[in-house]
Protein backbone atom coordinates (compact mmCIF):
# COMPACT_ATOMS: atom_id res chain seq x y z
CA UNK A 1 0.00 0.00 0.00
CA UNK A 2 0.82 3.58 -1.07
CA UNK A 3 0.20 5.92 1.70
CA UNK A 4 -0.72 10.05 0.40
CA UNK A 5 -3.05 10.73 3.07
CA UNK A 6 -0.54 13.11 5.26
CA UNK A 7 -3.41 15.64 6.35
CA UNK A 8 -5.52 12.93 7.69
CA UNK A 9 -2.47 11.60 9.93
CA UNK A 10 0.89 10.59 9.52
CA UNK A 11 3.17 7.89 10.66
CA UNK A 12 4.53 7.89 13.70
CA UNK A 13 7.71 8.90 14.24
CA UNK A 14 10.62 5.95 15.43
CA UNK A 15 11.67 8.62 17.70
CA UNK A 16 7.98 8.98 19.08
CA UNK A 17 7.38 5.40 19.97
CA UNK A 18 10.41 4.69 21.78
CA UNK A 19 9.66 8.09 23.98
CA UNK A 20 6.76 6.46 24.77
CA UNK A 21 7.20 2.70 25.25
CA UNK A 22 8.63 3.62 28.91
CA UNK A 23 5.66 5.12 29.92
CA UNK A 24 4.12 2.01 29.22
CA UNK A 25 5.29 -0.61 31.45
CA UNK A 26 3.28 -3.46 33.14
CA UNK A 27 3.09 -4.06 36.71
CA UNK A 28 7.04 -5.10 36.96
CA UNK A 29 7.59 -1.31 35.32
CA UNK A 30 7.39 2.25 36.67
CA UNK A 31 6.38 4.14 33.73
CA UNK A 32 2.58 3.66 34.89
CA UNK A 33 2.67 5.84 37.67
CA UNK A 34 -0.26 8.85 37.67
CA UNK A 35 1.53 11.69 37.00
CA UNK A 36 -0.31 14.08 39.25
CA UNK A 37 0.74 11.51 42.44
CA UNK A 38 3.04 12.86 44.91
CA UNK A 39 4.82 9.53 45.44
CA UNK A 40 8.07 8.98 43.53
CA UNK A 41 6.80 7.11 40.38
CA UNK A 42 4.20 10.03 40.22
CA UNK A 43 7.45 12.61 40.05
CA UNK A 44 8.95 10.44 37.32
CA UNK A 45 5.53 10.78 34.79
CA UNK A 46 5.34 14.22 36.00
CA UNK A 47 9.16 14.85 35.07
CA UNK A 48 8.29 13.04 31.74
CA UNK A 49 5.51 15.24 30.88
CA UNK A 50 7.37 18.39 31.95
CA UNK A 51 9.94 17.90 29.50
CA UNK A 52 7.13 17.29 26.58
CA UNK A 53 6.00 20.35 27.44
CA UNK A 54 9.64 22.36 26.74
CA UNK A 55 9.73 20.27 23.20
CA UNK A 56 5.78 21.10 22.25
CA UNK A 57 6.14 24.62 23.40
CA UNK A 58 9.57 25.23 21.16
CA UNK A 59 7.52 25.15 18.55
CA UNK A 60 5.35 27.89 19.61
CA UNK A 61 5.82 31.84 19.71
CA UNK A 62 7.32 33.03 22.85
CA UNK A 63 4.93 34.27 26.27
CA UNK A 64 2.64 31.48 26.36
CA UNK A 65 2.07 28.38 28.09
CA UNK A 66 0.69 24.67 26.96
CA UNK A 67 -2.43 23.09 27.94
CA UNK A 68 -2.21 19.34 26.77
CA UNK A 69 -5.95 18.07 25.47
CA UNK A 70 -6.95 15.05 23.91
CA UNK A 71 -6.34 16.70 20.72
CA UNK A 72 -6.91 19.80 18.48
CA UNK A 73 -10.55 19.55 18.71
CA UNK A 74 -11.03 19.65 22.31
CA UNK A 75 -8.34 22.43 22.06
CA UNK A 76 -10.66 24.34 19.68
CA UNK A 77 -13.79 23.72 22.27
CA UNK A 78 -11.79 25.44 25.29
CA UNK A 79 -10.53 28.77 23.39
CA UNK A 80 -13.90 28.89 21.54
CA UNK A 81 -16.20 28.38 24.87
CA UNK A 82 -14.34 29.47 27.27
CA UNK A 83 -13.75 32.58 25.41
CA UNK A 84 -14.54 35.72 27.58
CA UNK A 85 -17.30 38.04 26.44
CA UNK A 86 -20.66 38.26 24.92
CA UNK A 87 -19.69 39.71 20.89
CA UNK A 88 -20.11 37.73 17.90
CA UNK A 89 -16.95 34.94 16.80
CA UNK A 90 -15.77 35.47 13.03
CA UNK A 91 -14.89 32.33 11.52
CA UNK A 92 -13.02 32.19 7.98
CA UNK A 93 -15.97 30.04 5.83
CA UNK A 94 -13.10 27.37 5.27
CA UNK A 95 -12.44 26.32 8.73
CA UNK A 96 -12.09 22.80 10.22
CA UNK A 97 -15.62 21.14 11.46
CA UNK A 98 -14.22 21.90 15.13
CA UNK A 99 -14.02 25.56 14.57
CA UNK A 100 -17.53 26.17 12.39
CA UNK A 101 -19.48 23.50 14.35
CA UNK A 102 -18.12 25.11 17.57
CA UNK A 103 -18.68 28.84 16.48
CA UNK A 104 -22.44 28.58 15.00
CA UNK A 105 -23.63 25.83 18.04
CA UNK A 106 -23.00 28.88 20.15
CA UNK A 107 -24.80 31.19 17.94
CA UNK A 108 -23.87 35.41 17.01
CA UNK A 109 -21.25 33.75 14.32
CA UNK A 110 -19.65 35.68 11.59
CA UNK A 111 -18.52 34.07 8.50
CA UNK A 112 -15.66 35.45 6.26
CA UNK A 113 -15.57 35.16 2.69
CA UNK A 114 -12.56 33.34 1.11
CA UNK A 115 -11.32 34.22 -2.28
CA UNK A 116 -10.49 31.60 -5.67
CA UNK A 117 -7.36 30.90 -4.47
CA UNK A 118 -8.59 29.81 -1.19
CA UNK A 119 -7.05 32.43 1.22
CA UNK A 120 -9.53 34.07 3.23
CA UNK A 121 -10.14 37.92 2.00
CA UNK A 122 -8.22 40.21 4.18
CA UNK A 123 -10.15 43.17 2.81
CA UNK A 124 -13.20 42.65 4.39
CA UNK A 125 -14.16 43.52 8.27
CA UNK A 126 -14.29 42.72 11.26
CA UNK A 127 -17.60 43.49 12.63
CA UNK A 128 -17.09 45.96 15.37
CA UNK A 129 -18.74 43.71 18.51
CA UNK A 130 -16.56 40.65 17.85
CA UNK A 131 -14.38 38.85 20.86
CA UNK A 132 -12.96 36.40 18.85
CA UNK A 133 -11.36 35.80 15.30
CA UNK A 134 -10.69 32.16 13.89
CA UNK A 135 -8.55 31.99 10.66
CA UNK A 136 -6.27 28.74 10.72
CA UNK A 137 -2.96 28.78 9.40
CA UNK A 138 -2.82 26.26 6.75
CA UNK A 139 -6.00 24.86 5.07
CA UNK A 140 -6.50 20.93 5.55
CA UNK A 141 -8.21 20.32 2.52
CA UNK A 142 -6.06 22.83 -0.07
CA UNK A 143 -3.43 23.37 1.85
CA UNK A 144 -3.52 26.96 1.00
CA UNK A 145 -0.90 29.52 3.38
CA UNK A 146 -4.28 31.91 5.19
CA UNK A 147 -3.44 35.97 5.94
CA UNK A 148 -2.81 35.34 9.66
CA UNK A 149 -0.96 38.67 10.44
CA UNK A 150 -3.89 40.79 8.52
CA UNK A 151 -6.57 38.96 10.45
CA UNK A 152 -4.52 39.59 14.27
CA UNK A 153 -3.71 42.67 13.40
CA UNK A 154 -7.81 43.12 12.47
CA UNK A 155 -9.13 41.12 15.75
CA UNK A 156 -6.38 43.51 17.93
CA UNK A 157 -8.29 46.85 15.93
CA UNK A 158 -11.68 45.09 17.03
CA UNK A 159 -10.33 44.33 20.94
CA UNK A 160 -11.05 40.42 19.99
CA UNK A 161 -8.94 37.67 20.63
CA UNK A 162 -7.38 35.38 17.64
CA UNK A 163 -7.28 32.15 17.87
CA UNK A 164 -5.36 30.07 15.01
CA UNK A 165 -6.07 26.27 13.93
CA UNK A 166 -2.29 25.59 13.29
CA UNK A 167 -2.88 21.94 13.20
CA UNK A 168 -1.48 21.68 9.39
CA UNK A 169 1.16 23.98 10.13
CA UNK A 170 2.26 23.07 13.44
CA UNK A 171 6.06 21.36 13.37
CA UNK A 172 6.06 21.85 9.38
CA UNK A 173 6.89 25.79 8.91
CA UNK A 174 6.75 28.57 12.07
CA UNK A 175 3.39 29.21 13.47
CA UNK A 176 1.86 32.38 13.20
CA UNK A 177 1.30 34.77 15.91
CA UNK A 178 -1.87 34.73 17.88
CA UNK A 179 -3.85 34.46 21.24
CA UNK A 180 -5.14 30.97 21.40
CA UNK A 181 -3.38 27.80 19.32
CA UNK A 182 -4.93 24.88 18.75
CA UNK A 183 -2.71 21.67 17.60
CA UNK A 184 -2.52 17.89 17.51
CA UNK A 185 0.68 15.03 17.86
CA UNK A 186 -0.84 13.07 14.81
CA UNK A 187 -0.16 15.17 12.52
CA UNK A 188 3.53 15.62 12.55
CA UNK A 189 4.11 12.22 13.52
CA UNK A 190 3.04 12.04 17.21
CA UNK A 191 0.02 9.58 18.49
CA UNK A 192 -3.37 9.95 18.29
CA UNK A 193 -5.20 11.24 21.60
CA UNK A 194 -3.50 14.13 22.44
CA UNK A 195 -3.34 17.80 21.23
CA UNK A 196 -2.75 21.27 22.72
CA UNK A 197 -3.75 24.68 23.03
CA UNK A 198 -1.33 27.30 23.44
CA UNK A 199 -2.55 29.86 25.22
CA UNK A 200 -0.86 33.78 25.20
CA UNK A 201 0.26 34.98 29.10
CA UNK A 202 -2.35 37.24 29.92
CA UNK A 203 -5.05 35.72 28.20
CA UNK A 204 -7.79 34.67 30.76
CA UNK A 205 -10.47 31.76 29.62
CA UNK A 206 -12.72 29.95 31.28
CA UNK A 207 -12.82 25.95 31.67
CA UNK A 208 -15.65 24.13 30.00
CA UNK A 209 -15.22 21.71 32.09
CA UNK A 210 -15.14 20.69 35.67
CA UNK A 211 -13.37 18.46 38.03
CA UNK A 212 -9.62 18.67 39.20
CA UNK A 213 -8.16 21.43 36.75
CA UNK A 214 -4.88 19.40 36.64
CA UNK A 215 -3.72 21.34 33.37
CA UNK A 216 -3.12 25.20 34.80
CA UNK A 217 -7.06 24.88 36.07
CA UNK A 218 -8.49 24.97 32.22
CA UNK A 219 -8.92 21.33 31.80
CA UNK A 220 -9.31 18.73 34.00
CA UNK A 221 -8.71 14.84 33.80
CA UNK A 222 -5.14 12.86 34.34
CA UNK A 223 -2.83 13.39 31.34
CA UNK A 224 -1.59 10.43 29.78
CA UNK A 225 2.49 10.15 30.51
CA UNK A 226 3.05 8.13 27.36
CA UNK A 227 0.89 10.04 24.90
CA UNK A 228 2.52 13.16 25.87
CA UNK A 229 6.16 11.94 25.84
CA UNK A 230 5.36 10.99 22.10
CA UNK A 231 4.10 14.40 21.42
CA UNK A 232 7.02 16.19 23.09
CA UNK A 233 9.54 13.64 21.08
CA UNK A 234 7.42 14.21 17.70
CA UNK A 235 7.55 17.91 18.31
CA UNK A 236 11.55 17.35 18.80
CA UNK A 237 12.47 15.78 16.08
CA UNK A 238 10.05 18.29 13.59
CA UNK A 239 12.05 21.03 14.97
CA UNK A 240 15.00 19.63 14.21
CA UNK A 241 13.81 18.37 10.69
CA UNK A 242 12.03 21.19 10.12
CA UNK A 243 14.16 22.34 6.93
CA UNK A 244 15.20 18.97 5.78
CA UNK A 245 11.30 17.84 5.96
CA UNK A 246 10.42 21.40 3.77
CA UNK A 247 13.17 20.73 1.09
CA UNK A 248 11.76 16.67 0.59
CA UNK A 249 8.27 17.85 0.43
CA UNK A 250 8.77 20.47 -1.98
CA UNK A 251 10.96 18.26 -4.36
CA UNK A 252 7.20 15.76 -4.12
CA UNK A 253 5.47 18.88 -4.48
CA UNK A 254 7.14 19.35 -8.40
CA UNK A 255 7.52 16.00 -9.38
CA UNK A 256 3.53 15.50 -8.47
CA UNK A 257 2.92 18.50 -10.33
CA UNK A 258 4.41 17.17 -13.40
CA UNK A 259 2.70 13.62 -13.09
CA UNK A 260 -0.76 14.96 -12.55
CA UNK A 261 -0.94 16.75 -16.39
CA UNK A 262 -3.97 17.92 -17.11
CA UNK A 263 -5.58 17.60 -13.83
CA UNK A 264 -6.42 21.70 -12.28
CA UNK A 265 -4.63 22.16 -8.94
CA UNK A 266 -7.76 23.65 -6.43
CA UNK A 267 -6.36 26.81 -4.70
CA UNK A 268 -3.27 28.71 -4.77
CA UNK A 269 0.15 27.21 -6.00
CA UNK A 270 1.96 29.74 -4.43
CA UNK A 271 0.56 30.79 -1.14
CA UNK A 272 0.65 26.63 -0.14
CA UNK A 273 2.00 24.07 2.01
CA UNK A 274 3.43 21.83 -0.63
CA UNK A 275 2.67 18.90 1.25
CA UNK A 276 -1.02 18.98 -0.04
CA UNK A 277 -1.89 18.61 -3.63
CA UNK A 278 -5.55 18.96 -4.07
CA UNK A 279 -6.72 18.29 -8.00
CA UNK A 280 -9.93 18.06 -9.92
CA UNK A 281 -10.28 16.20 -12.73
CA UNK A 282 -13.68 17.16 -14.28
CA UNK A 283 -16.24 14.34 -15.05
CA UNK A 284 -14.05 11.96 -12.28
CA UNK A 285 -16.14 9.70 -10.90
CA UNK A 286 -14.06 9.83 -7.32
CA UNK A 287 -15.94 7.18 -5.11
CA UNK A 288 -15.08 4.58 -8.50
CA UNK A 289 -11.65 5.50 -8.41
CA UNK A 290 -10.98 5.05 -4.93
CA UNK A 291 -12.66 1.74 -5.69
CA UNK A 292 -10.26 1.06 -8.46
CA UNK A 293 -7.04 1.78 -6.81
CA UNK A 294 -7.63 0.66 -2.90
CA UNK A 295 -3.36 0.05 -2.62
CA UNK A 296 -3.81 4.06 -2.42
CA UNK A 297 -4.24 6.05 0.53
CA UNK A 298 -5.84 9.10 -0.54
CA UNK A 299 -8.75 11.49 0.45
CA UNK A 300 -11.83 13.04 -2.03
CA UNK A 301 -11.81 15.92 1.31
CA UNK A 302 -11.22 16.01 4.93
CA UNK A 303 -11.08 12.82 6.69
CA UNK A 304 -13.68 14.35 9.06
CA UNK A 305 -16.30 15.02 6.78
CA UNK A 306 -15.59 11.73 4.26
CA UNK A 307 -19.01 9.72 4.20
CA UNK A 308 -21.38 12.83 4.72
CA UNK A 309 -22.36 12.84 0.84
CA UNK A 310 -22.04 16.18 0.46
CA UNK A 311 -19.11 18.27 -1.32
CA UNK A 312 -16.82 19.61 0.58
CA UNK A 313 -17.83 23.53 1.97
CA UNK A 314 -14.09 24.22 1.55
CA UNK A 315 -14.17 23.79 -2.42
CA UNK A 316 -17.78 25.42 -2.49
CA UNK A 317 -16.21 28.01 -1.31
CA UNK A 318 -13.74 29.30 -3.06
CA UNK A 319 -16.40 28.89 -6.20
CA UNK A 320 -16.44 25.38 -7.17
CA UNK A 321 -19.32 23.68 -8.16
CA UNK A 322 -20.83 20.93 -6.44
CA UNK A 323 -19.62 18.58 -9.57
CA UNK A 324 -15.98 20.13 -9.57
CA UNK A 325 -15.81 19.46 -5.85
CA UNK A 326 -16.79 16.06 -6.01
CA UNK A 327 -14.54 15.06 -8.84
CA UNK A 328 -11.43 16.45 -6.74
CA UNK A 329 -8.87 14.06 -4.68
CA UNK A 330 -6.88 15.59 -2.11
CA UNK A 331 -2.92 13.82 -1.97
CA UNK A 332 -0.66 14.43 0.99
CA UNK A 333 3.11 13.47 1.42
CA UNK A 334 5.99 13.72 3.88
CA UNK A 335 8.69 13.23 5.51
CA UNK A 336 8.31 8.95 4.84
CA UNK A 337 7.16 9.58 1.17
CA UNK A 338 9.87 8.71 -1.50
CA UNK A 339 9.94 9.75 -4.71
CA UNK A 340 9.26 5.74 -6.06
CA UNK A 341 5.91 5.76 -3.48
CA UNK A 342 4.88 8.68 -5.56
CA UNK A 343 5.65 7.69 -9.14
CA UNK A 344 3.66 4.81 -8.86
CA UNK A 345 0.83 6.28 -6.86
CA UNK A 346 0.39 8.65 -9.81
CA UNK A 347 0.72 5.86 -12.47
CA UNK A 348 -1.97 4.05 -10.58
CA UNK A 349 -4.19 7.15 -10.00
CA UNK A 350 -4.41 8.63 -13.72
CA UNK A 351 -4.50 5.14 -15.67
CA UNK A 352 -7.29 4.84 -13.73
CA UNK A 353 -9.05 8.18 -14.35
CA UNK A 354 -8.22 7.74 -17.81
CA UNK A 355 -10.23 4.27 -17.76
CA UNK A 356 -13.05 6.35 -16.73
CA UNK A 357 -13.50 7.97 -20.10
Amino acid sequence: MIYLDYQATTPLAPEARDAMLKWLDGPDGIGFGNPHSSHRMGRMAAAAIDLARDQVAALFPPGGQVIFTSGATEAINLAIRGCPGEGAISVSAIEHAAVLDTAHALGNCHELNVAADGQCNARQDIPANTRLVAVMQVNNEIGVIQPTVEFHRKAKEAGALYLIDAVQAYGKMPVANADLIAVSAHKLHGPKGVGALWVRNGVNLTPVQTGGGQEADLRSGTLSPALIAGFGAAAAVAKERMAADADHVAALWHQARDMFDGWELNGSAEARYLGNLNLRKDGLDVARLMSDCRDVMFSAGSACASGSGRASHVLRAIGLSDAQAKSSIRLGFGRYTTIEQLEEAAKILTNAATQQG
